[in-house]
């Protein structure tokens, strides 16, 4: 399992690290500068599409990975000598790997589109319609790569996975708002899919599901490595090109994993939303925050669950901070979800309920303080 880990880790970590030293050195040349704004935080130029190092710190691992596991097909004496767990898995990786670089392919037409628009700039419409032709691609290569949800219509199950993909592309999008924060959650929500998987036996009743826990732990090194550009205070932006690229590699290695049947009960299936419980969240209140005032819910603006904080006094790193706790406060409940029965699954749920409405109790609270105190100074 070290193997595992490190291997995966280590190289995506390394290889996006140096890849955004690159990103920086070029960003401006290429026309990917992020310009102040009125709905930004930063007060000046900024270098972006960080996506692209990301996705090179996924992408070449894999292909080397990809180069090495030939070989050792090819080899048999030289895959002898690795480790007893690994060796009886080459095939079974080998089998997989066009299943990989298919969802690499989607992976690489959500940056390319994040690029495209931190370059130029595209509206939203035009966004919407790439991400719902990706999505409808993508799920229709694979009948493995959709929501089953224990019903027999393919039909709904594939709308709902292509909602499921471009809703967290498009919420991981929303929460790239401050220094650290879109990269960090979303480090933190696939290391914790990472262990439930790798907790999870497959549905087959074999073991723990070592393909899709190493693509997770690959895309948690590739966060980490842009993170030491990103966090506060940033020198480099993820872009959209990081944002939907992220969020649709989350979105797709919660459909490739099995969460629940065989062994494991039905109501573990709900682990991705412990996980990925915040960004959620952040999303619908900022469309129903939007709504309400007669605004667009694809305008940009700083009603975020991030800006929402730092109204109440926060500072940027401290908002960053506490939205980390909550994702992984959400996020530890799904470590217990096949472990526990129906009642105990039921718990686990209302606290996570629990968590996101003291939050918005105390948001409330804290907006009503302010305007009150603002109303009785003047």
């Amino acid at each position: 399992m070290t193997w595992l880990i490190a291997g995966s880790l280590v190289p995506s970590m390394l290889i996006c690290w140096i890849a955004c030293w690159m990103v920086r050195i070029y960003a401006p040349r290429l026309g990917l500068v992020d310009k102040p704004g009125e709905r930004k935080i930063h007060s000046s130029d900024m270098p972006t599409g960080g996506g692209l190092g990301i996705w090179l710190g996924i992408v070449l691992p894999m292909a080397v990975g990809q180069l090495a596991l030939w070989l050792l097909l090819k080899m048999p004496d030289l895959a002898a000598k690795l480790p007893e767990f690994v060796a009886p898995h080459l095939p079974g990786l080998w089998q997989q790997s066009a299943k990989l670089w298919i969802l690499l392919a989607g992976g690489t037409a959500m940056m390319i589109l994040g690029l495209i628009d931190d370059r130029r700039g595209l509206g939203w419409k035009t966004k919407l319609a790439v991400q719902t032709v990706v999505a409808i691609a993508v799920v229709a290569a694979e009948d493995s790569w959709r929501m089953t949800l224990f019903v027999d219509m393919p039909m709904l199950t594939a709308a709902i996975s292509v909602l499921w993909i471009v809703g967290l592309a498009n919420s991981f999008n929303m929460l790239d708002n401050m220094d650290g924060l879109s990269g960090g959650v979303a480090a933190i929500a696939a290391g914790m899919l990472a262990v439930v998987v790798l907790l999870s036996p497959e549905a087959s009743g074999g073991g723990p599901q070592l393909f899709v826990a190493g693509f997770l732990l690959v895309l948690v090194g590739a966060l980490v490595g842009f993170l030491w550009h990103n966090h506060y205070p940033a020198r480099l932006f993820m872009g959209d090109a990081g944002s939907y690229l992220v969020g649709y590699l989350l979105a797709m290695g919660t459909m490739t994993a099995t969460f629940a049947g065989g062994q494991m009960p039905r109501h573990a299936i709900l682990a991705p939303l412990c996980v990925l419980a915040v960004p959620l969240y952040d999303s619908f209140t900022v469309v129903v925050i939007r709504l309400r005032e007669g605004r667009s819910p694809f305008v940009g603006d700083k009603s975020h669950f991030s800006h929402r904080l730092v109204e109440l006094g926060m500072s940027e790193p401290r908002a960053v901070w506490t939205i980390y706790l909550a994702t992984a406060a959400c996020g530890l409940g799904a470590l217990l979800l096949h472990q526990v029965n129906l009642g105990g699954a039921c718990v686990i749920l209302l606290l996570v309920a629990c968590m996101l409405l003291l939050i918005g109790i105390l948001e409330t609270a804290g907006r009503r303080s302010r305007r009150n105190g603002d109303k009785e100074r003047n």
